[in-house]
């Protein structure tokens, strides 16, 4: 059996997660949906946009073309949650006959089991529509969660994160600390003595060569991934997934933090999810309630979408920056590359200089990003390359439309 990922145009809806990073590389409940996938050992190659492709072959480990000698392929939406619920449902699909799920009332595959030879051509994911409709497949009798907004990412790994944790203390890696609480066995991570932990929701997991302050307390599910530092007083509660490399402090409440991130100061952070490459100012904080108690409504471009939460915060691409103390309203976006500057009472663009509280909104050109870029890879001994450099540049073009014509590129005097 192969397996084949794929974008569609709705991954644009993600942004701006999806605006760096491939959709199946979004982190749910401390997964991945490759790494899922990747426990099938077969053979899988991945369709996304242009933009994203020379990142997909430096930075993940797909094979070049579909293995002709496997009668059938297992084509998956690179929106599929990384969900222990979801895996079990894969390896159903990946032992049946032709079959495929879409989302209800519409066209659009989530998932489908077609014969190999129907997806030789390069062009297989821009027509896989069309494939699906000729080869007149039954419907697989089962769904798959998938994320359609970035809210979703938030519900979705509230929802799943505890099983996710248990999923990976299965693969035998992790030794038991306390109650509840486990640690890598190789190179396993260094924890204050004063640490408290409480696993009575769910399971508290340290990856290797993760550091804890004094005096933190953490309340699972928890997974804090390698080489992660935990600042002194932290409090870290109710599913947190963090990935590897990142400082985090303060209070994080039900949020996922991609790699080489930092929220090393003081400061609530709720609800949230915050792509790689962020550094949020000390005293940064976010709302994720409204005054009301009320569920919480999005704006997506020019629509708004009801996303049934009580609790959401903000979504924070990667590359943005903000200063100290500064607030972000429930439910906010910020765009990639930008820096925010005082109180985010309205979502932010990409790639600028936000300060509106002081009157002032300026664009944040791509070669100051490829500047500020290559002084934090600096910093983390992280080699810059073109690729990096290039994918900036990408991303800026391709987030023009967010912004407001004619915005000065002088920078903001404070």
């Amino acid at each position: 059996m192969n397996i084949a990922i794929f974008e569609d145009t709705a991954v644009e809806k993600l942004a701006p997660i999806t605006t760096s990073r491939p959709a199946y590389a979004i982190q749910c409940g401390a997964f991945q949906l490759i790494d899922l996938v990747g426990q099938l050992e077969t053979n899988t190659i991945a369709a996304v946009r242009p933009h994203l492709l020379s990142i997909q072959e430096r930075d993940y480990s797909f094979s070049a073309q579909l293995d002709a000698a496997q009668p059938k392929t297992l084509v998956l939406n690179a929106q599929i949650a990384p969900t222990v619920t979801n895996y079990q449902t894969i390896q159903q699909l990946a032992a049946s006959d032709d079959c495929v799920i879409q989302v209800p009332g519409g066209n659009r595959i989530i998932a489908a089991v077609l014969p190999t030879d129907l997806l030789a051509n390069d062009d297989w994911s821009k027509n896989l529509t069309s494939i699906v409709d000729a080869a007149n497949l039954a419907s697989a009798g089962v769904s798959l969660d998938f994320f359609e907004y970035p809210h979703d990412v938030i519900r979705l790994h509230m929802e799943h994160c505890e099983q996710n944790l248990e999923f990976r203390l299965l693969q035998n890696q992790y030794g038991r600390l306390a109650d509840g609480v486990f640690v890598a066995k190789t190179s396993p991570p260094t924890i204050d003595p004063t640490a408290v932990f409480d696993s009575s929701s769910g399971p508290i997991i340290f990856d290797s060569n993760v550091k804890v302050g004094p005096h933190c307390f953490f309340r699972g599910p928890v997974y804090v991934g390698p080489n992660c530092k935990i600042s002194e007083h932290s409090s870290i509660k109710d599913a947190v997934s963090i990935a590897h490399t990142c400082k985090i402090g303060g209070e994080v409440e039900g949020c996922v933090i991609e790699p080489w991130t930092n929220k090393q100061h003081y400061g609530f952070l709720g609800h949230s999810y915050l792509g790689s490459w962020i550094n949020l100012g000390a005293g940064t904080c976010n709302s994720d309630l409204k005054n009301t108690y009320g569920k919480i409504n999005m704006t997506y471009g020019d629509q708004t979408v009801s996303t049934g939460m009580q609790f959401v915060g903000c979504f924070i691409g990667d590359y943005a920056k903000t200063s100290i103390n500064t607030s972000i309203f429930t439910g906010k976006t910020i765009g990639v590359a930008s820096m925010v500057y005082g109180l985010a009472t309205a979502n932010v663009p990409s790639f600028v200089n936000y300060a509106r509280t002081l009157g002032q909104m300026g664009l944040l050109p791509p070669e100051i990003a490829v500047t500020t870029q290559r002084r934090m890879f600096a910093r983390r001994k992280v080699d810059h390359q073109q690729t990096d450099c290039q994918l900036i540049h990408d991303m800026f073009v391709l987030t023009e439309g967010e912004r407001p014509s004619g915005l000065s590129s002088q920078p903001i005097a404070f």
